[in-house]
């Protein structure tokens, strides 16, 4: 704490980002400040704190901190770091997923229509975020059905192309085979976007005529899709909301908290329509609501749509986001505190379901601090490991009978997979079906980049988990010696009983299969596994896959060109069934069953 005290004495006036650091000197926590002098102090003030962040101040053991010119600039750094850091009592969006948008290429003489999930400014239209059950190939099927538009990429060129099959059953005027003029053309886009935009009664009345035409021709399962796709636009039209404006595309964020954990709702309308709603849970250490509600907006955005139009609760860092916004997006983007009418009602709506949301959450994120952060701590002290393995890398081969040998790096960090952080090997200078020696050009190719500038994008583990017995660990101790690898510890996970080898003891370590701490070694090593298989895989394919198949006894030319005209890929083949192999002509049940056999006995 002495050096911490000191360092309190010398912390400036500026905008910053500060970052606490652990005994390990791991990253725990970034947080960004207007002054940075008084905010990082207030951590060590005897002052009440949230539980949660009582807990980070118990850790930290030393900080550091960088000056910005203002506290937009510290927004975005602080952003940045905690991407790069993935600190423990940080907001952090790991599950985030983007939604789909149905995109109107307008650029071009006939624009056609698709699915994206990437909305950029290059002059198209974007309809959406499209959630809460509603299907975006429905809707395209709908514009197809009603507006004969065209879904496809095909180019349009001065020479007429061959019309496709969505010409002759009436479903696109096929402009690429100049069936359409540019101006009869333009009309069809614009009943379409009118459609996108919520006019949803001409298609309402069509599908209703052609429902009713399948089912007096007795055509019931065409009636049944149309019937479908009719309550799909019931849907959509119920999530309009009567009293706002079609012009308005606004989100609702609300943000729920115990002290502990918290919980944001984020309910998304587009033209006055609700497309639905997300709720997140936050396992984070913010000193208050308002801190907390900006950095989960700021992370937010980053991967979403930013709209004209955020509501919030009134503690919210208001100016702060809208300079934010204008600075970094260059957009106008107003920040409301809703207070009544609508948009009060909707705010009202999405607290609620963060409110609900939190209350059934609790359990879920002590469940997930079992299964990951409390697992390394308990590892460490099953293993009787130096440092708390907070990076922990795992490491497999995968190749048949020596052929296209890869090898996987997975990474996990604080106990879940740091997906962005996997790393793929080809093995280059093995020969044969030799994995402890795979393993050895892997850990060599991989531990060489500590100590350079790649390092950045390599950082060091703090474990090194090999999947195998006493002869893998050994092979790459070998490495460690041979290279003076220091301060990472290596274990190996023998799969037939579970258990732990390291380097401390001759005897292996037998953990309860019921001890989180082997379930989260299980997790790494299956992933691990599971990448490896899936890039051997994928390489294998792009090869011969007739080359492949006379490794298997039993399968001859003819046999071969079967199978190869039934699934196409290697990856088909291997994941085909006993009896779907069967059906080949020429296979049959025992010869599918070796085959069968050879692919698991060899991956």
């Amino acid at each position: 704490m002495d050096v911490i005290r000191e360092k309190l004495k010398l912390l400036p006036d500026n905008s910053g980002v500060y970052i606490m650091l652990d005994k390990y000197a791991n990253v725990i926590y970034v947080g960004k400040a207007r002054v940075l002098k008084n905010r990082v102090r207030q951590y060590f003030h005897n002052s009440p704190k949230p539980e949660k962040v009582m807990k980070m101040v118990e850790n930290i053991a030393d900080f550091n901190y960088i000056i910005t010119n203002s506290e937009i600039d510290a927004l975005a750094l602080e952003n940045n770091l905690i991407k790069k850091y993935k600190p423990k009592y940080n907001i952090l969006l790991k599950d985030d997923k983007t939604y789909p948008y149905i995109k109107a290429n307008l650029k071009e003489e006939f624009p056609n229509f698709c699915i994206t999930r990437k909305n950029k400014k290059d002059g198209s239209k974007y309809y959406g975020p499209f959630m809460g059950g509603i299907n975006c190939k429905d809707i395209l099927d709908i514009l197809q059905l009603t507006y004969n538009v065209r879904l496809c990429h095909t180019q349009i060129t001065e020479k007429p192309k061959r019309e496709c099959l969505n010409c002759h059953i009436a479903r696109c005027t096929a402009p690429c085979a100049h069936r359409v003029t540019k101006q009869e053309y333009a009309v069809q886009v614009k009943n379409a976007l009118s459609f996108l935009e919520g006019n949803y009664k001409e298609a309402g009345q069509l599908l209703s005529s052609k429902m009713m035409s399948a089912a007096e021709n007795e055509n019931f399962e065409l009636a049944l899709d149309y019937k479908n796709k009719l309550a799909m636009l019931s849907k959509l039209e119920a999530k309009r909301i009567t009293s706002l404006s079609r012009y308005i595309d606004a989100d609702i964020i609300a943000y729920s908290t115990n002290n502990l954990y918290s919980a944001v709702n984020v309910l998304v309308t587009r033209k006055g329509i609700m497309q639905g709603g997300s709720s997140f849970a936050l396992d984070e250490a913010h000193i208050n609501d308002g801190e907390a509600l900006t950095a989960f907006i700021v992370q937010y955005y980053s991967n979403h749509e930013v709209p004209s139009e955020i509501i919030v609760e009134d503690f919210c860092e208001e100016q702060l986001l809208r300079n934010y916004f204008k600075e970094k997006f260059d957009k106008s983007v107003e920040i409301t505190v809703a207070k009544q009418g609508v948009k009060f009602r909707l705010l009202n709506m999405a607290q609620k379901n963060a409110n609900e949301f939190l209350e059934k959450s609790v359990d879920k994120i002590r469940h997930r601090d079992d299964m990951t952060v409390n697992a390394c701590t308990r590892l460490q002290q099953l293993l009787k490991l130096e440092k708390y393995p907070r990076r922990m890398e795992c490491y497999d081969i995968s190749n048949i009978s020596g052929v296209d040998k890869v090898g996987s790096m997975v990474v996990f960090i604080d106990g879940e997979a740091d997906r962005s952080s996997y790393r793929r090997f080809r093995i280059k200078t093995v020969e044969g079906a030799n994995d402890f020696a795979s393993l050895q050009e892997v850990l060599t190719r991989r531990l060489s980049k500590l100590g350079t500038e790649e390092e950045a994008k390599f950082a060091r583990p703090d474990l090194i988990i090999i999947d195998g017995g006493k002869g893998q660990l050994s092979a790459v101790k070998s490495i460690f010696d041979k290279m003076n690898i220091s301060g990472i510890e290596l274990i190996s996970l023998a799969k037939r009983e579970e258990e732990v080898f390291t380097l401390n003891s001759d005897e292996s370590v037998k953990i309860s299969h019921r001890d989180y701490s082997l379930k989260m070694l299980q997790r790494i090593r299956d992933e691990a596994h599971r990448f490896a298989i899936t890039y051997f895989r994928n390489i294998h394919s792009k090869r011969n896959l007739e080359s492949v198949l006379t490794e298997i006894d039993g399968v001859g030319k003819a046999k071969r060109i079967a199978l190869m005209e039934k699934f196409g890929t290697l990856d088909r083949i291997m994941g085909a069934s006993v009896a779907q192999l069967a059906e080949v002509d020429g296979i049959g049940d025992k010869l599918a069953v070796n085959i069968k056999k050879y692919f698991e006995e060899n991956l």
